[in-house]
């Protein structure tokens, strides 16, 4: 089945759908731990830990090329889309983990909203935004095509923060799909 990439002008049209994304209390949809490269498992249930981000999840083992030793970024713990950008972007829901991110929650990830520092609970877990910018890279182009990663850094898909947010864990707990994710 060959996939079809949209056009910036298709993906233009569905921003309408992204922006009423609720602001102070949304869901999680879905929860995708990475236990290797190019490996994914959807969860219905996972755990969030203070010092390894989704449990079973290769954030830590990975490392980051942005920290000086290596080591894996402490402000990139977590990635999270927006679940109505990434059911845009995507198309269908059966793509949607192929984003690499870990929490597809239906909430407004814009700055306005979700600035640095703030704090969301989910489950018995708290996350905290970071200030570290999210972007489209090129797994991303060869999964959802070059106008998805335009759309993603346009001025308006990066007000919208469409290719999401970092955060970290500040409190572990225990994450289902279908959690009420509200602010703190």
């Amino acid at each position: 089945m060959e996939v079809k990439h949209l056009t910036t002008a298709e993906l233009e049209a569905g921003l309408d759908e992204v922006r009423k994304a609720p602001n102070d209390e949304g869901t999680l949809d879905m929860i995708v731990r990475r236990p290797e490269t190019e490996k994914r498992e959807i969860l219905e249930v996972g755990e969030l830990s203070v010092e390894e981000g989704l449990v079973g999840d290769n954030w830590k083992d990975r490392g980051s090329g942005m920290t000086d030793d290596g080591k894996s970024h402490p402000e990139m713990q977590l990635n999270i889309m927006g679940s109505r950008a990434i059911d845009l972007i995507a198309t269908t829901k059966e793509r949607w983990h192929l984003a690499g991110d870990q929490l597809f929650i239906d909430i407004n990830l814009g700055p306005e909203n979700l600035p640095p520092g703030t704090q969301l609970s989910l489950g018995s877990a708290v996350i905290e935004v970071t200030a570290m910018p999210h972007t489209g890279c090129k797994k991303f182009v060869a999964r959802y095509g070059a106008d998805a990663m335009k759309f993603v850094n346009s001025d308006e898909g990066s007000a919208l923060c469409t290719r999401g947010i970092n955060a970290k864990v500040v409190q572990g707990g225990t994450i289902k799909v279908g959690d009420v994710v509200k602010k703190v």
